[in-house]
């Protein structure tokens, strides 16, 4: 029960008290909240789709080859009929080869005659050589066999280049003298001889299907020809017997003449290299090298 003799004001205060408590709690409880404002939405559910592989295929397996068959034994061999044997064709016989033959050298060109024409050292050495090469050419294909050998020629051209004299000196074959005979008079005309004199000189024609002529060298014509040695005490038996002179020597060229004399000289082909280097080994090499 309340006290009578409390004051009233101070039941007043303190219901105000408890009416201020419960708007405070009122407006707190209707204050705006950030949380409850908006709720957060749940999180979305991610779906996973799982792909099953399609199932393996079974692997493959090669069929294995067939084994190959046992070869047949070979037949057992037939004894020959002695009494048919005889009638049997006879094997063919094999071909045989034919002769040996070797073309003619082509005839020199209008160039290379003009060329030997101017030629002076060495006896118109250019111009003999290309003659001997002119008559093989006109004499055709050789063969072997009874057809075939070698003359040997002493000429004397003209200085108009004209054949003058033509004598056989030696033959291994009368028809090969008698074509190169014809050979050459078949030539046509020739230049004129080098130094405007006669040229004479001996040639060997060799006419046969394994000799081939080949290129003189040039590269040595400016030197002095080397002195012919012989034997100074030969003595017939007969003559009086005398002391033999001492050889000359040799005169030695002009140094300026010299070099005008190799401008003349031409250039050498392979093949007389080939060939002097073959003919200096022949002679000079020894037989116990072979050893």
């Amino acid at each position: 029960m309340a006290d009578p003799h409390e004051k009233p004001h101070r039941r007043w205060a303190m219901g105000l008290a408890v009416l201020l408590h419960l708007a405070a709690a009122g407006l707190i409880m209707l204050a705006p909240n950030p949380a409850l404002r908006k709720p957060v939405p749940p999180p979305e559910d991610t779906v996973v789709y799982l792909v099953e592989p399609p199932p393996a295929e079974p692997p493959q397996v090669k069929p294995e080859p067939p084994e190959p068959p046992e070869p047949a034994p070979p037949p057992a061999p037939v004894a020959p009929d002695l009494s048919t044997a005889s009638a049997s064709a006879p094997e063919p016989a094999e071909p045989q080869p034919g002769p040996a033959y070797m073309d003619a050298p082509p005839a020199p060109s209008a160039q290379e005659w003009a060329q030997a024409a101017t030629y002076t050292l060495k006896n118109s050495k250019r111009y003999r050589y290309h003659w001997g090469q002119h008559v093989r050419s006109l004499m055709g294909t050789a063969f072997e066999g009874a057809e075939q050998g070698a003359v040997r020629f002493r000429i004397e051209v003209a200085p108009s280049g004209q054949i003058a004299q033509l004598d056989t000196l030696w033959t291994t074959s009368p028809a090969v003298e008698q074509r190169a005979r014809q050979a050459v008079q078949a030539m046509p005309p020739l230049p004129p001889t080098p130094n405007g004199k006669p040229l004479v000189f001996e040639k060997t024609i060799v006419f046969d299907a394994f000799t081939t002529e080949t290129p003189p060298l040039y590269k040595n014509d400016c030197e002095p020809d080397p002195p012919q040695h012989g034997n100074r005490f030969v003595w017939d038996g007969r003559s009086p017997q005398t002391a033999a002179t001492a050889e000359p020597p040799t005169e030695k060229l002009d140094p300026i003449a010299y070099a005008e004399c190799l401008k003349q000289l031409p250039q050498d082909s392979i093949e007389a290299e080939a060939a002097s280097d073959e003919r200096q080994q022949k002679q000079w090499a020894s037989p116990m090298l072979g050893r």
